[in-house]
């Protein structure tokens, strides 16, 4: 019994050191892995320190520390302000149309495309449809307005030689928020559907086998394979998507906004930009800022849950 008893008051030998041991084993990877996390210290978390910017009355001339704190003001006076709701709106609705539209199109085209056996054609295909990512919204803008100007606009001409009257399709409230997606959608088509063709590509082919040989259609191998086998690519891009639902697109509503749409284009963004560095409210700026970025993380945070939750019960 004593024998026991000093047996069991001898404490277990305790690992120590162990994350030394860990870093030692897989040094090469943590040596490629730390260029990025310097990158992400330096350029993403160091500057979170601007972030009481949104809860002060920010002057250039005294500074970041000495100017003077305002609490949540910067916060009521953006949601109290005249074109909080319009701006809103516009934002919501230009992104719930770019998450229908636009993260859907890049899914439908990797699907017509992974059915095409004609090699050389299917390449045709990628290149022509990729290509229009690498350009800029001001050459983009400048398509826009080489094929749709009322006066000489490729449309326009075409519409003319049949007796249609020209549309200004660039300065029409009602045409603004089309164009707006269609451009995205023509622009980042091609380029979004490569992530979703790799997916496919790692389908195993012995699935098809089966489900031919059990007489499925091709809608039905669709359904049930081709599908559940990039669900997972889907519902992560679907959280990234959603991480930037307020982000409609600075770059491309700043080249396709003027005087006459604003009214249905004109975002968040546009908006900080105008009262942020035309008009030098940077606190107000910032507070936006976090405003979106509370509401981001919170939907990917829901975004995550929901997907854990109908993860296996999809298709």
């Amino acid at each position: 019994m004593q024998a026991k008893m000093t047996a069991d008051a001898i404490p277990l030998p305790r690992k120590r050191n162990s994350w030394i041991r860990t870093i030692q084993k897989y040094k090469v990877l943590y040596a490629l892995l730390f260029p990025a996390l310097i990158y992400f210290a330096v350029f993403k978390y160091i500057p979170m320190a601007g972030i009481i910017i949104a809860f002060k009355n920010y002057n250039l001339a005294l500074g970041l520390w000495d100017s003077p704190w305002v609490g949540l003001k910067n916060f009521k006076d953006f949601i109290n302000g005249v074109y909080f709701w319009d701006i809103m709106r516009n934002t919501i609705i230009i992104s719930l149309y770019k998450l229908l539209f636009g993260f859907s199109a890049p899914i439908v085209l990797a699907l017509l495309l992974n059915e095409v056996y004609t090699q050389w054609f299917k390449k045709i295909v990628q290149t022509i449809t990729y290509l229009p990512h690498f350009l800029s919204w001001v050459i983009v803008y400048g398509l826009m307005v080489a094929l749709l100007a009322p006066g000489d606009g490729l449309f326009n001409m075409i519409l003319k030689e049949n007796g249609v009257g020209p549309i200004s399709f660039l300065t029409e409230p009602a045409w603004g928020r089309v164009l707006i997606i269609l451009s995205e959608i023509w622009k980042d088509i091609g380029w979004g559907a490569i992530l979703y063709l790799a997916a496919l590509a790692g389908i195993d082919p012995s699935l098809y086998e089966a489900a031919r040989m059990d007489g499925a259609s091709k809608w039905r191998q669709l359904w049930h394979v081709t599908l559940p086998g990039i669900r997972g690519v889907i519902i992560l891009m679907l959280i990234l998507k959603l991480s930037h639902i307020l982000d409609a697109g600075f770059d491309q509503i700043f080249m396709f906004a003027n005087s006459f749409n604003q009214e249905k284009i004109d975002i968040i963004d546009t908006w900080v930009y105008r009262e942020g560095l035309e008009r030098l409210k940077i606190g107000l700026a910032t507070a936006v800022g976090l405003f979106k970025a509370i509401i981001g993380f919170a939907l990917v945070l829901a975004a995550n849950k929901l997907a854990k939750k109908f993860d296996g019960q999809i298709w």
